[in-house]
């Protein structure tokens, strides 16, 4: 048995194969396994091959009981999953409370983890070529500067970090550079601390120390100080970010120093905005993304201030599973600008493009919309049909090398029903009788698959290779009150009778079902939790 399925919660197989709470009570562990034990017994079959099939599932069965009912090993299991148990292979075999078992798997752990993280880095880096359409038209060079900065981070070991960068900057005569250390020290499970230091070009060394601390579930504070040795200027800084919602959160951060100022600030996954006055300068910003697909998106910015005043709009496409590209456009009272993105995993490579320095309404609309146009139809004659093609080619390439696979777990699951049919089939006849809960149709599978309907899967054998029926098991699993309940966090392509028809893609589960003469009908995502019949689900 394994855990393949990084996406969803880890470590609930065994009680899907018992079709269990992962909080049921020892009774019920108990219960369930005479349940299926009764069902899946090799004795009750006398064919070979329907033995055979018994005697397969019933040792799964067996497995399950054997470590669900043992304390220990059910609670290793439900921290560590079937690795934590094979790990045991490896433990002290004179442990033997679970404390200990608990001790020295957390060192195993540790020691894998530390082997991983000792040549684990994390670089960075950014560059920005700025290009100015004016200069070039007045045969100065379109090249107007560059930016560029890097990092990379290193953990030393559990709580010790370190991150080393530098950033060079060049513009028309001149330049400047910095070279900056980090060491990050995690105090304890709520605090941290950070020493810094940096060295430029134009100035002497800075050095400062910053201080973390996590005030409650969902407050964090940070308190810094840095001192400069080309100045002797001191600067003191705090802030606090508070958890709004699930998805939001706020922020407020004082600077006292040279430039003084004081910010507060909001952000949710898709908007954010800052207020900040300050000494030296003051002003409102805020932005705002909307997803039109898992790969695409649209972002509108503005900026207003004391010393600026400008509007951004554009948006950004997913190219690969590392790579995405933004275009946008920008007016304000430094003049319109085409700006092109490249973010690939932590490594950016940014275009501003100064097209003029003047606001013309006819060329602000023209750089607005010639772009926009050509994306347009990029897009629908270029990159959708592009992609498409990509997408059903690593579809079917996908579905060679699982197909093998998904063969013989679809082969399992047939079985399986095939012992679950004469149960099933009496627990279907009782209900029918008494006008209580009877599935009708089950099936379990591709989220797409399952949204586009039978007949688009008809007419599409891919589609409808990547459903399972799942009829009759769910029929089995109807209880002694006319119920079902499909526990939550449990994955259902576990539930004995199912399987996993398309690995790697999102599922759901479609039911059928008719009570007291009514007809209904559900879908839940995997994992979601099922209580059946309910009456918001009737047709």
């Amino acid at each position: 048995m394994k855990e393949d399925d990084a996406s969803g919660p880890p470590n609930r197989e065994l009680y899907a194969l018992l079709h269990l709470s992962p909080d049921a009570s020892d009774e019920e562990i108990r219960s369930a396994y005479r349940q299926w034990a009764q069902v899946y017994h090799p004795d009750k079959y006398q064919p070979p091959h329907m033995k055979e099939i018994a005697t397969e599932n019933f040792q799964r069965i067996c497995e399950a009981y054997e470590i669900l009912s043992d304390e220990n090993k059910r609670q290793v299991y439900d921290i560590y999953g079937m690795e934590g148990l094979n790990f045991e292979l490896e433990l002290d075999p004179e442990l033997n409370k679970l404390e200990e078992i608990k001790e020295q798997l957390e060192m195993l752990k540790r020691m894998k983890e530390l082997e991983k993280i000792s040549a684990h880095f994390q670089p960075m880096g950014t560059i920005v070529a700025y290009l100015s359409m004016p200069k070039f038209l007045d045969g100065h060079g379109i090249m107007e500067g560059t930016d560029m900065s890097s990092e990379v981070q290193s953990q030393l070991s559990k709580h010790n970090a370190i991150a080393i960068g530098g950033n060079l900057e060049i513009k028309e005569d001149s330049g400047g550079g910095v070279a900056s250390t980090v060491f990050r020290r995690q105090i304890s499970s709520v605090s941290s601390l950070e020493f810094t230091g940096s060295v430029g070009l134009h100035s002497l060394l800075e050095v400062g120390v910053r201080m973390t601390r996590q005030l409650s579930v969902h407050s964090t504070a940070t308190m810094a100080i840095a001192k400069s040795l080309h100045d002797g200027s001191v600067t003191l800084s705090n802030s606090w970010t508070r958890q709004l919602s699930p998805t939001a959160t706020g922020n407020i951060e004082l600077l006292l120093g040279p430039e003084s100022s004081i910010g507060v600030g909001w952000q949710n996954l898709s908007a954010a905005g800052e207020v900040k006055f300050g000494t030296h300068s003051s002003g409102l910003s805020a932005h705002y993304t909307h997803r039109f697909s898992s790969k695409s998106h649209g972002l509108i910015a503005g900026r207003i201030g004391s010393t600026v005043l400008e509007v951004e709009v554009g948006g950004g496409r997913k190219v690969s599973d590392f790579s995405t590209v933004h275009m946008l456009y920008r007016i304000g009272i430094r003049g319109i600008f085409w700006k092109f993105e490249l973010h690939r995993g932590e490594q950016k490579l940014i275009i501003p493009i100064l097209l003029s320095t003047n606001l013309n309404p006819v060329l602000a609309t023209a750089a607005f919309v010639f772009p926009t146009s050509i994306y347009f139809i990029l897009k629908k004659f270029v990159f959708k049909p592009y992609y498409l093609k990509r997408e059903k080619q690593k579809a079917l390439e996908n579905m060679e090398r699982t197909g093998p696979e998904v063969q013989e777990t679809r082969e399992a699951a047939t079985k399986a029903q095939q012992l679950l049919e004469n149960v099933a089939n009496r627990k279907r006849n009782k209900q029918q009788a008494i006008g209580g809960l009877v599935i009708t149709r089950a099936i379990y599978g591709n989220r797409k698959a399952i949204k586009k309907g039978d007949e688009l899967r008809e007419t599409d054998g891919e589609l409808a290779s990547q459903v399972l029926e799942v009829t009759l098991p769910l029929n089995f699993l109807v209880n002694d009150s006319g119920k079902i309940k499909l526990h939550d966090g449990v994955k259902q392509s576990d539930i004995m009778g199912f399987c996993d028809p398309c690995p790697g893609k999102p599922k759901q589960l479609q039911v059928e079902y008719s009570y007291s003469g009514e007809r209904y009908e559900v879908t839940v995502d995997d994992y979601e939790e099922l209580l059946i019949p309910q009456l918001a689900h009737r047709i």
